[in-house]
């Protein structure tokens, strides 16, 4: 007789992957969707949906992505192009509110709310799922086998973090939106993967964002296998992400990347990204 695979299974079975649900980011790439704003989703044996901002469900139907298949939703902070789809996509993890499962993780504004930011999530919403967990730097989560820390950032909205995570592949590190600091070199040291939101491109900084230069010096100290610009604002967008990425690689001798809506990386024994 043939063995039965679960899904829990079939996760275990794939290399880890990435989807970027929308590589759009900042205030008016948000408002003209210049690019999809609906974070990205890591798959390792569990699914996690980080900062699901405006369009995130849509992506999803899009791409035939299941959001009553997510376990985790991980939210960096209180902003509305980091969290607006967070409630919605609650619904789907609990199935419509009918059963009480999953987890939601994120900034002390996301969870609590704090210096006028936040909550960003309903009583309500945050009644629902399973786990509910206001993190701070250095906290970690784990959830079935995977961890997720949650990492510094230097961002107008103060309790913002970002997010490693620790998949059977190796470790993905996820700069939420933050101005430059050394600290987070130490922070995301050792990342296969390092995702950088990127807002603004070189010549244009801007305070509490990075900027391509910023960007190609985080690059340069951590040194990861790739490393992947996404959360693009309009500026960026105008002056071209692939030529900034390309402007990082060279620079620093790391494979660089500009994150594209609805581009897939998987991480195994090697990285490829489509």
């Amino acid at each position: 007789m043939p063995k039965i695979i679960s899904d829990k299974d079939i996760c275990r079975l794939v290399t880890t992957k990435i989807t970027f649900l929308g590589t759009g980011g900042g205030r008016f790439a948000t408002i003209y969707q210049v690019r999809a704003t609906g974070g990205l989703y890591v798959e390792s044996g569990i699914r996690i949906h980080v900062d699901p901002g405006p369009g995130a469900l849509v992506q999803m139907h899009n791409l035939k992505m299941d959001p009553t298949k997510t376990d985790v939703i991980a939210i960096s902070h209180a902003h509305t192009d980091h969290y607006t789809d967070g409630e919605i996509l609650i619904e789907g993890i609990t199935n419509g509110g009918t059963k009480k499962k999953g987890a939601l993780i994120g900034s002390r504004s996301v969870i609590e709310g704090i210096d006028g930011f936040g909550p960003a999530i309903s009583g309500y919403h945050r009644s629902l799922v399973d786990q509910v967990l206001a993190m701070i730097p250095g906290d970690v989560f784990q959830y079935r086998d995977v961890k997720i820390r949650a990492t510094r950032s230097f961002h107008n909205d103060p309790s913002t973090i970002g997010f490693r995570i620790s998949t059977r592949d190796g470790e993905i590190s996820y700069i939420a939106d933050t101005d430059y600091d050394d600290a987070l070199i130490d922070e995301h040291e050792g990342a296969r993967i390092l995702i950088l939101p990127v807002t603004r491109p070189l010549g244009a900084k801007i305070p509490y964002h990075l900027s391509t230069k910023e960007a190609a010096k985080i690059v340069e100290a951590i040194r990861p296998e790739l490393a992947i610009m996404t959360h693009f604002g309009l500026k960026m967008v105008n002056e071209n992400p692939e030529y900034q990425a390309d402007w990082v690689w060279k620079e620093t001798g790391v494979k660089t990347i500009a994150a594209e809506d609805g581009m897939v990386v998987k991480m195994g024994r090697k990285i490829d990204f489509a």
